[in-house]
């Protein structure tokens, strides 16, 4: 379990440099993300595919995989879309609805029951979100696509829990990705058409940004939470992932100097946050070492 709890949080700590690059890369939502699947999607094919390090698998064992892909392809679209309309700080908060739409659509997925507590800790982020949705209305936009984004998040999750019971996570990562870009190649001359840009190729800088955000916070991130995810349940790992807006705030506060333009409401939701985060661990943390007490008897 340490060794799981410690890939976590490297992965949430990874994972709070993506809404900042984001900000940085200057492309639009839908651009970004096909070139951050396209760089991603090659490097893996060198790192795995030719070492051999990937099984092939059945029609029917990749679309499943592939549809959970798809999910996380949308994922990463709503979320810059939040960023984009709103700020690195707004779009990272909405984020953190990710371990409530979790805790719903864990158990009708999976057909279990729902958790009172899982319900109810994920509900104090929910106050969090409201209070922080009031604090000023031109961020609504970028709040709502937000709020989007978590839901796809809270999906991908619970969906890769099935997958890495059946494989490998190198395997998984590889044809959900390579299915996202199949997807997006193929949608992205009707988002083009919808929402016009005025250049296909980045600029300089935004290749080194596209890079680090495909090597660093994709292909290290998604290996490391997948990892996790063999010892420790979705709903934790998607609200340890609440923890995410910490680092990006932090870096947001420095980099764009955020915190000009966000108020205490804002602060009272991120406290929310960060509090269930708190319980959820040390909920978890009892709950093993009760196991390992009954073990022992």
């Amino acid at each position: 379990m340490k060794k799981a709890f410690l890939h976590l949080h490297l992965s949430v700590f990874l994972a709070g440099f993506t809404g900042i690059l984001g900000k940085l890369i200057s492309l639009n939502e839908g651009m970004l993300v096909w070139y951050r699947l396209l760089i991603t999607c090659v490097t893996m094919f060198f790192l795995f595919r030719l070492r051999g390090s990937l099984k092939r698998l059945p029609w029917k064992d990749i679309v499943p995989i592939g549809s959970t892909g798809v999910i996380v392809a949308l994922h990463w679209l709503f979320f810059y879309g939040s960023i984009k309309y709103a700020n690195v700080s707004i779009g990272v908060v909405c984020f953190s609805l990710t371990s409530l739409f979790t805790a719903i659509f864990d158990p009708l997925i999976n057909r279990r029951r729902f958790d009172a507590v899982e319900l109810l800790l994920s509900m104090l982020t929910l106050a969090g979100i409201l209070l922080i949705f009031h604090f000023d209305t031109q961020y609504r936009t970028g709040i709502i696509l937000g709020i989007i984004s978590a839901m796809f998040a809270a999906l991908f999750t619970v969906f890769n829990k099935r997958l890495i019971k059946r494989f490998d996570t190198i395997t998984i990562t590889y044809y959900e990705l390579w299915t996202g870009l199949i997807v997006f190649t193929i949608l992205a001359p009707f988002y083009v058409y919808a929402f016009p840009v005025p250049s296909l190729i980045p600029p300089a800088i935004d290749w080194l940004w596209l890079f680090i955000l495909s090597w660093a916070c994709t292909i290290c991130m998604y290996l490391l939470s997948m990892s996790a995810l063999k010892k420790i349940s979705p709903f934790t790992v998607n609200l340890t992932f609440n923890l995410e807006p910490v680092y990006s705030i932090i870096l947001a506060f420095i980099i764009f100097h955020e915190n000009k333009y966000l108020n205490p409401a804002f602060y009272g939701g991120l406290a929310c946050i960060i509090l269930s985060v708190v319980l959820q661990m040390v909920r978890v943390n009892y709950q093993h070492k009760k196991g390992l007490m009954i073990e022992a008897h």
